[in-house]
């Protein structure tokens, strides 16, 4: 069924990282130098055409390991409760994670990345190209 509560989310990878619990995860991806692939699935392969060419990618995945009841949240940094829509936590309704990530390279259907922060075994939802243009506030 779908319409304007239902619908459909196409899962077209996974993330294989050396996290394995959130422990092992940074904070966020882009203070760590460690490399991760995104395994691209055999169908969605020929949307990779000419990610090559791109040095930074934005990634978005699945926290399928995330609390979905989780209304607030508590960031280190601060140690004040907010409403989880203004934080960055993992736990939220709707858990879908965002990394720019550095491309370091394609092998086939296998993106080498750095700057991940996701779990092993993490699904992908859509890959899209950076574009500091775009993606980039000045102050």
């Amino acid at each position: 069924m779908t319409g304007p509560d239902r619908f459909e989310v196409i899962l077209i990878g996974m993330i294989h990282s050396p996290y394995h619990t959130p422990k092992d995860a940074p904070r966020q991806g882009r203070l760590s130098g460690a490399e991760s692939v995104i395994e691209i699935y055999e169908p969605y392969v020929p949307g990779l055409r000419d990610v090559e060419r791109e040095e930074h990618l934005v990634v978005l995945y699945w926290l399928d390991r995330a609390d979905r009841t989780a209304l607030f949240a508590t960031p280190p940094y601060t140690g004040i409760e907010h409403g989880v829509f203004a934080t960055r936590s993992p736990h939220r309704p709707n858990p879908i994670g965002l990394s720019v990530v550095d491309l370091v390279r394609r092998d086939n259907n296998r993106l080498v990345v750095r700057g991940l922060d996701a779990l092993d075994r993490t699904p992908v939802v859509d890959i899209k190209c950076y574009s500091p243009g775009l993606d980039d506030v000045p102050e």
